[in-house]
């Protein structure tokens, strides 16, 4: 199997697709605003992929190229988790290697990731170079402790042999630090993606204010448990918060719709 980068125009457009794949295009388009719109992206790098509701071998992802301030619902590409294109608008894009590699492999292996995210945040990407990981110092930190996979760098994610390690060290985890990378997430929801890197990245950039502070307190194990049974309670992760960035990008951005 080759990783794919020059790419033709395949027969499928975006008339023919579903209403369920419209929805989850805009939900997709809307992340990629939204972590512009937080300040976590880095140029045209990195990459988030959804899964194609009813077509569970099948994901979005983003052409190479794009600033995530310009992705819109009708230019994100749909490919095969085998490689093959189903959908590409004639664009002058090609697909990011490391995007191909990351995210077919986290969908083969994690069948209930709909959502696949990755990001190199100054925070994050400093975090995954200390040896202590992410330390629990604070309520954001407390609701992954405990709950995060490391990978160890091995270069740049581009080649097929790198897939069988990455899926290893994120196991059953939704949230791997790639280190001296930066960080991989999984989700059930889009909303839930926005949640989990909205609050890594605020645990991360604690961590890395309060370790040039000085000296640090973490939670006695009590406080530990309380506030991740506190976030437990809630019945659906990131949907409030996910409803308000929605509402705030069709004020401000509904361009993300096109």
């Amino acid at each position: 199997m080759q990783i794919p980068t020059d790419i033709e125009r395949p027969a499928v457009t975006p008339g023919g697709i579903s209403p369920a794949e419209r929805a989850m295009r805009e939900d997709l388009a809307a992340l990629y605003r939204a972590v512009h719109r937080y300040g976590m992206t880095d140029l045209i790098y990195n990459h988030i992929t959804a899964r194609v509701p009813d077509e569970p071998e099948h994901i979005l992802i983003n052409p190479y190229g794009l600033l995530y301030q310009e992705v819109c619902a009708s230019c994100l590409y749909k490919i095969s988790l085998d490689g093959e294109v189903r959908y590409k608008p004639d664009d002058g894009y090609t697909l990011n290697p490391a995007a191909y590699v990351i995210h077919t492999a986290v969908h083969k292996a994690r069948h209930d990731a709909v959502c696949v995210l990755h990001v190199h945040t100054r925070a994050s990407t400093a975090v995954s170079a200390m040896t202590c990981g992410l330390l629990p110092i604070s309520q954001q930190a407390a609701l992954f402790h405990g709950r995060i996979g490391y990978h160890d760098f091995t270069g740049p994610e581009v080649t097929l042999a790198q897939q069988e390690g990455l899926v290893a060290d994120l196991g059953a985890h939704n949230v791997v630090l790639l280190r001296n990378h930066g960080v991989l997430l999984c989700a059930h929801t889009i909303a839930e993606a926005f949640f989990n890197l909205y609050w890594f990245e605020s645990a991360c950039k604690v961590q890395v204010d309060a370790m040039a502070a000085g000296s640090l307190v973490q939670f006695d194990d009590a406080a530990l448990q309380a506030t991740r049974d506190a976030f437990a309670r809630v019945p659906i992760r990131g949907e409030r918060e996910w409803k308000a960035v929605r509402r705030d990008l069709d004020r401000t951005a509904p361009d993300y719709r096109d």
